[in-house]
């Protein structure tokens, strides 16, 4: 018999912190005509968010109506006193708002940041006679009829509901219930078969009888406006239709406000590649969304920075489908000046890396590293740094571009840091948003902008196979990219967690070079200050990722803490007692952790240990060797009963995650304003309101009730 689910894993603490995404100083700085701009990509942005709950749960397109109906018709403060009413206490309601928040925060009932489920901390009896009784229910019949539909959803702990994956083991609307990983492994050959890519579909599985025997019947859905069917044929005994139409009104209404920022584009590139968006949303077609791509690197310096679209593949259980993103901001100038400097230095910078210029791109193309104070960030959580696009050929042939989130980084809740000595807590808290602006920037720009897969480019391959010789066994090249397959594709579920492992040993590796340091204003011994305070703060998020490991389904839940774990376990097989982990007992008499880092053996015994790692996370990357590099990684990544107590301590002492507060853009008159909103669940809450109308929140329970039972409910 399974053990019983330790509830209090999955409840939002009442303390979860708030924090402002200020970009006040910047949109102000921005012209009438930005402000236009930028307010039509927010719009779309905000539109295609509603797509995210779609994308993560059968469940969450409903619990989204009925949260944001329930405060549309009545203010917090008035559902408040009807709670008050009913028996509520304020702890018991101030839950109900922390799940509100936390929802609309991570896209969804499961969390953006580990995949794990989160349920409401109020009685469910408490919660349906509040949320029956409310001015929404009683306005609109189908709110009580999506509720009822998905309430013992909205709380089980059932072991199978409790995080992201295939239907045999998790929740996914990416695939069909019925769908198997074979089955997406058969999709994805078709999908090669084709040379097509799978970045904007979902999965649906069906059975019928056909001349009185069964048919395996396939449904590719692709992300469109236009509801045409794209092909129909037989594959490897089955049937494949390929169906546009999948969000499609809710992509409709992404291209409409899309409209809007069009006659205020700031040159060509802005212009084609804002239509090439509204046609790929319109047709599906990613190789329209590729040619927007194009357009969108060539439009170097914008004041205005965007992207939208299906970008990152996270949280598909196969790797390879994306969840819909969309962002706008302005660009901080000043701090931009840094990473043009990095840029300009990048070819020396990568030739410090251990792989040789083999396993490099044959050209550097140099990319835009803007920094960037965001207004409004559309998808499961709001990274501190991104570099897209995530099109192979792109990036490794045409360029790409970097970014950072300056106003992210910089919103930091006062919370402890746990397991460190009160030194060091000092040292973090004062260095971190340095220490981190740092990482973020070799991260996005050397890590993900660096290294060469070799694949075959129309009839060649696109190194010399005589001569490359491959970086572990020193023999000749004998594996590659094949025509129509994609690092994705090809390392599926690991690929995620694989190359931010990669990203992140690029940071820590070239922190250690004082010039590099210099470029971003930190010399001497402040800069070996806020070297030191970089890796105390990956090293130890490595141990801190361990609450998002799953030990009864031995899974991680989260790339970016996989890949930080499996480098933890790097640097302590260096040894030298360059970090230590010590079991303890904390001044409160229970169990506690002490972490530690070796200041002095960073250049000595760190930096090697990446280094010899760093060559081969290169060497199975660049040959495309999927087996050899998922056996070796997660050989790294093993967590043992040693690890499982550091866990239990971490899950124990954990802090919750910030939630943001972002404002909107409004127009007002001829003019665009924005709108803030104050640090607090009720200022969340109320954004939301207020970002979504409710056309658009009913035409997302028009895709519930059309989706619900296909995809598990």
């Amino acid at each position: 018999m399974a053990a019983p689910v330790q509830k209090d894993l999955y409840i939002l603490a009442n303390d979860t912190p708030v924090v402002q995404l200020d970009c006040e100083t910047a949109f102000k700085n921005l012209t009438d005509k930005e402000k236009k701009y930028a307010h039509g990509i927010a719009r779309a942005s905000a539109e295609g968010t509603l797509i995210v709950f779609v994308q993560v749960s059968p469940e969450a397109p409903a619990i989204f109506a009925v949260l944001h109906q329930l405060f549309a018709h009545e203010s917090v403060e008035s559902v408040r006193a009807r709670a008050e009413t009913s028996g509520w206490t304020d702890d018991e309601y101030n839950a109900l708002l922390v799940y509100a928040s936390g929802f609309y925060a991570n896209g969804g009932n499961y969390k953006g940041f580990g995949d794990t489920k989160f349920i409401p901390n109020v009685e469910k009896s408490k919660l349906t006679k509040l949320l029956k009784e409310s001015a929404a229910f009683q306005k609109n019949a189908s709110l009580n009829k999506a509720w009822d539909a998905v309430v013992d959803r909205v709380y089980s702990l059932d072991q199978k509901h409790l995080s992201l994956g295939f239907a045999n083991e998790g929740v996914t609307t990416y695939h069909s219930s019925e769908v198997t990983k074979a089955d997406a492994e058969l999709i994805d050959r078709f999908f090669k078969k084709k040379n097509i890519e799978s970045w904007n579909t979902r999965l649906v599985k069906s059975t019928e009888t056909k001349d009185g025997k069964p048919l395996t019947k396939f449904t590719i859905r692709l992300a469109a406006g236009n509801p045409s069917t794209v092909s129909e044929e037989t594959f490897e005994d089955v049937f494949v239709t390929v169906q546009g139409g999948d969000y499609g009104n809710l992509l409709n209404r992404v291209n409409e406000a899309l409209k809007e920022a069009l006659p205020h584009t700031a040159n060509d590139h802005q212009k084609n590649m804002i239509e090439l968006y509204i046609k790929s949303f319109k047709d599906g077609i990613i190789t329209d969304h590729k040619e927007a791509s194009r357009h969108w690197i060539k439009d170097k310096g914008p004041a205005v920075e965007s992207y939208i679209g299906f970008i990152e593949n996270y949280r598909d259980p196969a790797g390879t489908r994306s969840e819909f993103e969309g962002f706008v901001s302005a660009v901080n100038k000043e701090t931009s000046r840094k990473f043009q400097t990095l840029v300009d230095n990048a070819e020396t910078y990568l030739a410090r890396l251990p792989w040789g210029p083999a396993y490099e791109k044959d050209t550097f193309l140099k990319p835009d590293f803007t920094a960037l104070d965001v207004i409004f960030f559309g998808s499961s959580g709001i990274p501190a740094g991104i570099n897209i696009p995530n099109y192979d050929d792109i990036r490794q042939n045409e360029g790409f571009k970097n970014v950072s989130l300056g106003n992210v980084i910089s919103a930091v809740p006062n919370q402890r840091i746990e397991f460190l000595s009160a030194e060091d807590e000092a040292l973090y808290k004062k260095y971190f948003k340095d220490s981190f602006e740092v990482q973020v920037g070799l991260h996005e720009l050397l890590g993900h902008g660096s290294g060469k897969l070799f694949q075959v480019e129309g009839d060649k391959l696109n190194f010399d196979k005589e001569k490359v010789k491959d970086l572990i066994t020193g023999k000749p090249i004998s594996t590659w990219y094949a025509a129509g397959e994609t690092w994705s594709s090809k390392f599926g579920a690991i690929s995620g967690a694989y190359e931010e492992c990669r990203a992140e040993a690029v940071g820590y590796f070239l922190c250690c070079y004082p010039d590099i340091m210099k470029v971003f204003g930190y010399e001497g011994e402040l800069g070996e200050t806020v070297k030191y305070v970089n890796w105390l703060n990956e090293i130890r998020s490595g141990l801190i990722s361990l609450e998002f490991y799953q030990p009864d389904a031995k899974k991680w839940g989260q790339a970016h803490c996989f890949a930080r774990y499996v480098l933890l376990r790097v640097v302590q097989a260096a040894g030298q007692g360059f970090v230590t982990i010590e079991e303890t007992t904390g001044a409160d008499g229970q169990p506690d952790l002490k972490f530690s880092l070796d200041r002095s053996k960073i250049d000595s015994v760190g930096k090697p240990a990446i280094e010899s790692f760093l060559k081969l996370l290169q060497a199975y990357k660049s040959t495309g060797d999927a087996a050899g590099g998922t056996k070796m990684f997660n050989e790294w990544g093993a967590v043992g009963e040693e690890q499982i107590r550091w866990r239990n301590v971490v899950v124990a002492r954990r802090k919750p995650r910030r939630v943001f507060v972002q404002p909107n853009t409004t127009v007002e008159g001829d003019s665009i304003k924005l709108k803030t909103y104050p640090s607090s669940f009720a200022g969340v809450i109320n954004s939301f309101v207020e970002r979504h109308s409710q056309e658009s929140v009913l035409e997302l329970l028009n895709v519930w009730e059309k989706d619900a039972k296909i995809f598990g409910l």
